[in-house]
C-alpha cells in the first residue's frame, strides 16, 4: 500500500473527514443522521478531535500498512492453491481425471468450510475473553503456511494427502481471515472504516497477482528447461507458502493487541463457551447487524460461486482456452483491487448501507450480461464488472460490521460474519452445481440461478437502518464497560 507507506507521523496524508467514532474505548456516543453521519446543530457531550484522520486514536499509518499486508500475504493461497494452480493440477493429476475428480475436490473445500461454520463463532469467543486475536492469527497462520507447504508431496495417487492437507490449509486460512478482520475497528474510525478496509482488500488482491506472477514464472522456467508444467506446480506449493509467511512479517511484527481480557476469562474452554453463548444471545439485541448477516450468507453465495466457478465458466459457455482463462483472472484481480481501494471512499462519503447496494446492483447487472454474452468482449466485460463489485462488496461488508457490533464483542460477530460467508462458500457453489447437472450442463441457466442469491441479499439489505444499529452497538458497548469496571 503506498499510500500508508508515504504517509508522515503528523498523519496529514489521512485527513479529509470531520469527525468519527473511536470504535475501542468508547465514549458517549454523538448523536448520528443518515448513514452514522453526525446530526448537525445538536450539542454533543464531546468536541470532535483536533485533526481529521480515518485512524483511530493512538493509531500509526505505519499499523495500518502493516495490517493491510496480512490481506496482501493470504490472497496467494486463494488465488494459486484454490483458483488458479492446485485445483487444476488436483484433478488432472491428483485424482488423474477420474470422475470422481472434480466431486473429491469440491467436497475436501466444503469440509474445510464446514469446519470453519462450526468453530468460526468458538474462535471468535476465544480473541474476545483473552485479547488473544494477534496469538490465534499467528497460529492459524503457521498451520495454513505448513498444509500448504505439504502439498509439495502431493503426486499421482496421492489423493488423501491432498485432499487432507487442502482441507486443514483452507480451515486455517478461513479462521486467519476473521482474526484479521476483528482489527479492523481498533485501528480505523467509524468514518472511515469503508476506506480503510479497501486498502486491505487491494492489497490483497495486489498480493494475489504477486504469488501467482511468481508462480506463473516458475512454471515458465520449469518448461523451458524441458520439465512439464505439472512436474513444477508441487514446487510452487512451497513458493506460495513461503510468499505468505514472508509477507505476513510485518503484521506480526507492527500489529498491535489492544483489547483487554475479561475479567472472568481464567480458563480458555469455560471463558470461551461463555463468550460464544453471549454471542448468539445477544445477537438478537442487534437487529440491525443480524439482518446484514443474513444479508451476507446471500450476497456472498453469489460472490462465492462465482470465484470458484468463474473459470468453469468461461471455458464451458464461453469457450475460453486456458491461457485466455488466466489472462482474464489477471485482469480481473487488477479491476478487484482498483474496485476495493475506491469503492472504500465512495462508502465513506455516501454510508456503507447504500454502498453495499450499489455494489449489489452492479453483480446482478454483470449475471445478466454474462449469461446472454455470446463473445469474448461482452462477457470480458461481464468479468471485469464482476472484479469491481467483488472488492468492494467485500470491502463494504467487513466494514459494515465492524461499525454494527459493540467493540467489546469484536472478536465473537466477526466469528458470526466469517460463519455466514463460509456457509454462503458451500452453500453457492453447490446451487450452482445443482443447476447445471439437472439442467444438463445448462452453464448459463446455473449462472442465473445463482444470481438470484444478489437478488435476494438486496432485498434484506433494505431492512438494515445504519443509525438504528450503530446506536445500538455504542449502547451495548457503554454497559459492557461499566459492568467491567471494578
Amino acid at each position: 500500500m503506498a499510500q500508508a507507506q508515504k504517509a508522515q507521523t503528523d498523519g496529514s496524508a489521512w485527513r479529509g473527514h470531520r469527525f468519527f467514532f473511536r470504535v475501542s474505548g468508547f465514549s458517549v456516543p454523538c448523536p448520528l443522521g443518515d448513514n452514522g453521519r453526525p446530526t448537525e446543530g445538536r450539542a454533543t457531550n464531546h468536541p470532535p478531535p483536533s485533526r481529521d484522520t480515518p485512524l483511530a486514536e493512538g493509531v500509526r499509518p505505519i499499523e495500518v500498512w502493516a495490517w493491510a499486508m496480512y490481506d496482501f500475504a493470504n490472497s496467494g493461497y486463494t488465488t494459486v492453491v484454490i483458483t488458479a494452480v492446485f485445483n487444476a493440477y488436483f484433478v488432472a493429476v491428483v485424482a488423474q481425471r477420474a470422475p470422481w475428480a472434480t466431486l473429491s475436490w469440491t467436497v475436501a473445500l466444503s469440509l474445510s468450510y464446514a469446519m470453519i461454520v462450526v468453530t468460526a463463532p468458538l474462535v471468535g469467543a476465544v480473541a474476545d475473553a483473552l485479547a488473544a486475536k494477534k496469538k490465534l492469527l499467528a497460529l492459524t497462520t503457521a498451520g495454513c503456511v505448513l498444509f500448504t507447504a505439504l502439498l509439495y508431496f502431493a503426486g499421482p495417487g496421492s489423493l488423501w494427502l491432498a485432499a487432507a492437507c487442502i482441507v486443514a490449509s483452507n480451515f486455517f486460512f478461513g479462521s486467519g481471515e476473521n482474526l484479521i478482520a476483528a482489527f479492523l475497528p481498533e485501528l480505523a474510525g467509524s468514518r472511515a472504516m469503508g476506506r480503510v478496509s479497501g486498502w486491505g482488500w487491494s492489497l490483497g488482491y495486489l498480493g494475489g497477482l504477486a504469488s501467482l506472477g511468481a508462480c506463473l514464472l516458475w512454471i515458465g522456467r520449469a518448461e523451458a528447461q524441458g520439465r512439464s508444467a505439472a512436474e513444477a506446480v508441487p514446487e510452487t506449493m512451497l513458493l506460495t507458502a513461503a510468499l505468505f509467511a514472508a509477507a505476513s512479517l510485518p503484521t506480526f511484527a507492527l500489529l498491535r493487541e489492544r483489547a483487554k481480557p475479561a475479567p472472568q476469562a481464567r480458563g480458555i474452554g469455560r471463558a470461551a463457551w461463555v463468550r460464544l453463548a453471549a454471542t448468539f444471545r445477544h445477537a438478537r439485541r442487534f437487529r440491525d447487524l443480524s439482518r446484514f448477516l443474513a444479508c451476507s450468507l446471500f450476497y456472498q453465495a453469489g460472490i462465492q460461486a462465482v470465484i470458484t466457478l468463474a473459470a468453469i465458466y468461461a471455458q464451458e459457455a464461453m469457450h475460453f482456452t486456458t491461457r485466455e482463462t488466466l489472462r482474464l483472472v489477471l485482469a480481473v484481480n487488477v479491476t478487484a483491487a482498483l474496485g476495493a481501494f475506491s469503492f472504500g471512499y465512495v462508502q465513506d462519503r455516501i454510508g456503507p448501507v447504500r454502498a453495499i447496494a450499489l455494489t449489489l446492483c452492479g453483480w446482478i447487472a454483470m449475471v445478466l450480461i454474462a449469461a446472454l454474452a455470446r463473445g469474448p468482449a461482452a462477457f470480458w466485460f461481464a468479468a471485469n464488472l464482476a472484479g469491481l463489485c467483488m472488492g468492494a462488496s467485500q470491502s463494504g461488508g467487513r466494514a459494515l460490521v465492524g461499525l454494527l457490533a459493540p467493540a467489546s464483542r469484536l472478536g465473537g460477530f466477526f466469528g458470526l460474519w466469517g460463519l455466514a460467508v463460509k456457509l454462503a462458500s458451500i452453500l453457492g457453489p453447490l446451487t450452482y452445481g445443482l443447476a447445471t447437472w439437472l439442467s444438463g450442463g445448462d452453464h448459463r441457466l446455473a449462472i442465473l440461478v445463482t444470481g438470484s442469491y444478489f437478488v435476494i441479499g438486496l432485498v434484506l439489505l433494505g431492512g438494515v437502518d445504519m443509525v438504528r444499529g450503530r446506536r445500538a452497538a455504542l449502547r451495548a458497548a457503554r454497559e459492557d464497560r461499566l459492568r467491567r469496571r471494578p
